[in-house]
This record gives C-alpha cells, structure tokens and sequence, in this order.
C-alpha cells in the first residue's frame, strides 16, 4: 500500500492541487502509524492492543468530525479556529490521557474533612490493618471458607466468627449476612412470616435510602400491629396487642433522631418480662451496635449488644460497619433455636456475605479481646477519642500553607469545631474537635465563591470533602490521620493553578 492509500481515510479534502494532495488539507495520521510509533510502546504494555486500537480510532474520529464540520463552515483546513496539532506525539499524548480516563477507578480514595466519622456516603468505618492485611491475604490465597479442616468436611461458613461473637455478646448463637437492613429482613421472615409483630408507633423509623421498618415488615411478609402514639407508648399496649397471631414483639433504636418532651417509651426490662409472659419472642434492632461500653472511652453511653441479650432480648440485629469499626455487614445473635431457623431460611444464602467481609470481621471482633488496647488499634475508635489538641497542633501547620494556595482571595482561620459519630449514632451528641474554616476575603457573592472553593478541592487528585455552613467552608481534621497530612499539603499546590 502506497503512502498515499494508506493515509487516505485520514485526510480532509478539499480543492485537489496539481500534485494530487487536497489544497490545505489537514492529514490524519493512519491508525497503524500511531500504534508502530516507539511512543505507543508504553500506552500498548500498560492498557493492551485491543483498548490502545479502539481509543486512537475514537480519538481519530473526533477529530476528523471536527475539522469537516469546521470546513463546512467555510474555514480552510489551515485556518480551522483552535485546530489541534495532529502530529503523532501530539496525538500519542491525548491518546495517553484519553486512556488514562478511561481506565480511572470511579471508586476514589478522598480526605474527609466533613467532621462526620462514620459517614454513610464516605464508606463509613475505616477498617485497622490487622483487617486490611487479612484481606489482602484472602484474595491472593485460597481460604476455608466452607471447608473444616479437623475433619476434612464441608463447613459452615458463620463459623469463622460465631465463637468470638457468642464470647462479646453472651449470646447462643449466631449468623451474618451483609448489612443490618438484611439482618432485619431475614429476621422477620423467618419468625414472623404471615404474622404479627408489635411496634411502638415511635419506633417506625427510616433510615438512609428510604429504609423503612413498616415497608421491610410488608417486604418480609411480616404483619405490622402498631402500638402507642409517636411520643408515648405505655407496656398496656404491647400487653392488650398481644395475641395469638403475635409471632414477634419488635425494639428499634432510634439511633438517628430522638424525641424530646413528652415522651415515654418502654424500655427493655419491662418489655423483656412481657415477652416472656406471653411466650413471644421479642427482637431489638440496635442499628448501629456497640461491643464495648463507649463511657470508658469517654464517649456518651450506647446500649451495647451484651447489655441487649442480659436484658431479655431473644435476638439482637447490629451493624458491623458503625459504631463495631468493621466492614459492612449484619449481624444476627441471640437464642440457638431461633438463629437455626433463620439459618434455614432460602434467603440466607441469597444474603450472605464472601470471604473478603468474613476475613476483615475476624480481626476486628478479635480486637475487642483486649478492650484497653482498643483505642490504639480499632480505627474507628481511635478517631472518635482523638484529643482536640492534636486538631489543633495539625490545623496550625496546615494553615499558612493552604492560605498560600488559596491566595488573597480567601481567608483561612483554625477555629473549634464539633464532630459528629454519623449514620445514625448517637445523633445528638457532638465530639469537641478543630479545623480550618475558610471565608471569601470580599463581601458579596459568597455563595459563589464557596462553590468555586469546594469544586477547585474536590477536583484534586485525592479530592477534599468539607462541609459549607454559615457562609464558610469547614475543613473538620479528626478524621485527617497522621500518615495523611504530608499528601494533604503536598497537593495544596495544585489549588494555585
């Protein structure tokens, strides 16, 4: 093939001149000489023949359907407004970049300055290494997942962590499956199926992603019996609901809002009596469960998983990735009959969780063996009780240098500021902590100039999250760990382009 022929499909033509060539053509190289070119090496080892092929073939195509619709409009080829350089490494280098966007991971790693520690659309929980590495380990390496190997036989796959979870809990037995609102729908299903089960009308709560205890009871086949008003249910109401079609009396915790005034409720060891006069089993929901009492910690007190089976509770669902600090999951412990139904149940295996969650459970649950260590070691906690000191010492540091990048424009102060726990802990209690705050340096047009803030630092490499409130940006560090600050201001730069 000639020179000619083989750059054919590449060129605009427009007037032919005596020497056969388009007058002012603008020539396309041909696909196969960007992809022989040494300059192509490195994109064909990294994304491979096929993807390099179909990515130059695009980017050909673009090109070529701008510059006919720019002729089309009258420019001459040479005149096209804005033409790009159509030399091979000029194309080699969109190429790289197209490819490079291309194969970017929509799952990013960001800096969460919003002061919300467990926070729902961040990834909650931030898992120890102990749970990192036993992660790793499970995917590079073929694991017993269902295999026992005393006996050389078929297991089961809960029991991997029903024993650390029966010692942290009192409870008889257990399972999992792979999140708390799973917990809940396999719960009902399995012992309230076509039946009854008694709610206080103040616990019919939603949760994020209009999650809601009266739709997941119809999902389940459950039949809801509300009792009570929104602000007051009495123990006569659980106890004249009663009845033969009673499969289940039902608690859930209202982990993220409360109700302040007047208000009464039943707590669990009066309706745990109840329960048992009745011979009905009663189920609490706990959302977002603790292994440990947080007052040691000097956090605010949270009903633990122990606490709920000493008081009565035949089952107990709890999230692992909340307030436990472990990977997402749900957690179902309680009596051994009762967990042995649920076991059986079809949607169990439809609901169960892989290795990957099994392998980071196990240390973190393990953690909880050694409660005084636990700060150290459980991310999650160590972040809840970070002294507001350090904030403050990491706020004095990052400052001058994130005013640098910012410029006159902007004003940046260290201010106290107020955590929260997130997705739906303890809502209504708040953790001393420290940040930057950044204001517009000019009046006017506030708004504005915060959204163009909060674009430039979400559009970082490792992008910033804060949180806008009274005319400012704040940037919340509890959750900006020591090994993070250097790849924070090492990237401020980028802010000053």
């Amino acid at each position: 093939m000639s020179e000619q022929s083989a750059r054919s499909d590449n060129t605009l033509h427009g007037a032919v001149s005596a020497a056969g060539v388009p007058a002012g053509a603008i020539r396309l190289p041909a696909v196969h000489l960007i992809l022989s070119d040494a300059g192509c090496e490195p994109l064909l080892a990294a994304y491979g023949r096929v993807q390099t092929l179909d990515a130059a073939r695009a980017l050909l195509a673009e090109l070529r359907a701008m510059l006919l619709a720019a002729r089309e409009g009258g420019e001459t080829a040479a005149a096209v407004t804005g033409a790009p350089d159509t030399s091979i490494p000029s194309l080699l280098a969109m190429l790289a970049a197209r490819l490079q966007e291309q194969n970017a991971s929509p799952l990013r790693p960001v800096f969460n300055l919003t002061g919300t520690v467990l926070h729902t659309n961040l990834g909650r929980a931030l898992l120890p290494d102990a749970a990192v590495q036993a992660v790793v380990d499970s995917m590079r390496w073929p694991m017993n997942l269902e295999w026992d190997i005393d006996t050389g036989k078929r297991g089961d796959r809960d029991n991997l962590i029903e024993e650390l979870l029966l010692e942290l809990t009192g409870a008889e037995a257990a399972t999992i499956v792979n999140n708390n609102a799973a917990a809940v729908l396999l719960m009902l299903n399995t012992v309230a199926l076509g039946k009854e089960v008694i709610v206080s009308r103040g616990e019919l709560v939603e949760i994020g992603g209009a999650f809601r205890i009266p739709d997941v009871m119809t999902r389940a086949g459950a039949v809801l019996r509300e009792v009570g008003a929104t602000n007051r249910t009495h123990l006569k109401d659980y106890d004249e609901a009663a009845g033969p079609q009673t499969a289940l009396m039902m608690k859930v915790h209202t982990s993220n809002y409360a109700i302040t005034g007047f208000t009464k409720s039943i707590e669990l060891d009066e309706l745990a009596p109840l329960s048992k006069k009745h011979n009905i089993p009663l189920a609490v929901d706990l959302g977002s469960g603790t292994l440990v009492d947080l007052e040691q910690y000097g956090l605010p007190h949270e009903t633990t998983v122990r606490e709920t089976i000493e008081g009565g509770a035949d089952l107990v669902t709890f999230s692992g990735d909340k307030l436990l600090g472990g990977p997402q999951c749900g957690i179902i412990v309680g009596r051994k009959d009762l967990i042995a139904q649920i076991k059986k149940n079809p949607l169990k295996r439809a609901l169960r969780v892989g290795k990957l969650t099994l392998a980071a459970l196990e240390p973190v649950l393990a953690l909880y063996r050694a409660p005084d260590l636990l700060p150290e070691r459980l991310t999650t906690l160590k972040l809840l009780t970070r002294p507001a000191a350090d904030m403050r010492a990491q706020a004095q540091a990052i400052l001058p240098q994130l005013q640098a990048a910012l410029g006159a424009g902007y004003e940046v102060t260290d201010a106290a500021m107020f955590s929260q726990i997130g997705s739906g802990a303890l809502p209504v209690d708040q953790l001393p902590s420290h940040g930057l705050v950044v204001r517009p340096a000019a009046a006017g047009r506030v708004s504005n100039a915060l959204g163009v803030l909060e674009q430039r630092l979400r559009a970082l490499p490792l992008p910033v999250i804060g949180r806008v409130a009274q005319d400012a940006l704040w940037l919340d560090l509890r959750c900006l760990q020591d090994y993070q600050q250097q790849r924070f201001i090492e990237q401020l730069g980028l802010l000053t382009a």
